[in-house]
């Protein structure tokens, strides 16, 4: 760092506050000393860092390895903002949801002496084994809970609001019953997202027909658009997540039905590739990235020592051509 300093003609302390992403730099001086930092070859000594701030700079994340787009993008999120702001990640993957499952993975990451912890949590069967750790070192948990614990700091998307906005724009175009096709039990996404259908379909006026369970693969919605096909499909249909939609338009397409003219689709992700499909599908954007610093941000703060609370954030429904006016209006 003396080094660097030397080269850049600046102090010791400013190379530190550029190294840590202080925002009191200047932008030239900040320059000056990356570009010194890339002449010299120089690498932090993590080692070292750990033995001075008695910290690892290195955050645990539990995820449940599940391959489906929502949990994996919040992975790769978390991963991107907390290496923008320093940190190291490591993983934990939890081959069964159960709490000792969780425990274990847990320990794991604590024995490796993690600065904190990030647990991705699809499940409620996950939330209550994460009390006991948040009691020995700083623990997010992200997940959509309806009455989060007291213990348990939580950062999510607003689920149910995203699904809100979906029946407003169907209602708002003059489909009177909007069919929801739900994620897989369990799920706690998924429940939120019916909830949300559900609640906005009453205080719309919609009628409210049961829900179509699914799961949350393209090959599940492609099977269910058959048999909805088949009966009398619907004006209109809100899946839960973009690879439903996905099976759904093909099964639409194959019986002869126009999208949107004779059924209206959207999904929930915007899964990459989801403007490219046919038509280019109406969708709830998450907002992956912006989840991802928050994770991080929400993390720091408790590490500092701070009162953090819950944080939510608000999804945005993209319109595509998926979705329109039903005929008889």
């Amino acid at each position: 760092m003396n080094d660097v300093a030397r080269a850049a003609g600046v102090s010791h302390q400013t190379v530190s506050r550029v190294l840590n992403n202080h925002p009191n730099v200047r932008d030239e001086t900040r320059e000056k000393v990356l570009a010194a930092i890339a002449d010299l070859g120089y690498r932090r000594n993590s080692a070292a860092r750990t033995l001075v701030t008695q910290r690892s700079g290195t955050v645990g994340v539990v995820t449940t390895g599940s391959f489906s787009f929502g949990p994996s993008q919040t992975l790769v999120a978390i991963e991107e903002a907390a290496r923008e702001t320093g940190y190291f990640i490591t993983v934990a993957t939890l081959r069964t949801v159960d709490a000792e499952s969780m425990r274990d993975a847990l320990d794991h990451l604590m024995q490796q002496g993690v600065d904190g912890i990030v647990v991705i949590a699809p499940h409620a069967e996950v939330v209550d084994a994460v009390r006991a750790a948040h009691e020995q070192l700083p623990v997010v948990v992200v997940a959509a809970l309806a009455d989060p614990p007291e213990s348990v700091t939580t950062v999510s998307v607003d689920q149910v609001l995203g699904a809100r906005a979906v029946v407003d724009h169907l209602a708002g175009l003059g489909h009177r019953d909007v069919v929801h096709v739900s994620g897989p039990a369990g799920w706690l996404d998924a429940e939120a997202r019916v909830l949300g259908w559900r609640e906005q379909s009453r205080a719309r006026g919609l009628g409210v027909p049961e829900v179509v369970e699914g799961d949350w693969t393209s090959g599940c919605g492609y099977e269910l658009g058959q048999r909805m096909a088949a009966e009398g499909a619907p004006s209109a249909v809100f899946a839960a997540n973009d690879h439903l939609a996905l099976g759904l338009l093909r099964a639409f397409h194959e019986a002869g039905m126009r999208v949107p003219h004779d059924v209206s689709v959207v999904g929930f992700d915007d899964i990459t590739g989801s403007e490219d499909f046919i038509p280019p599908l109406t969708t709830v954007r998450p907002g992956f990235v912006a989840l991802g610093h928050q994770i991080i941000e929400t993390l720091r703060g408790l590490l500092d020592g701070m009162t953090v609370g819950d944080a939510v954030l608000v999804p945005e429904l993209v319109v595509r051509a998926s979705t329109a006016a039903p005929r008889a209006v």
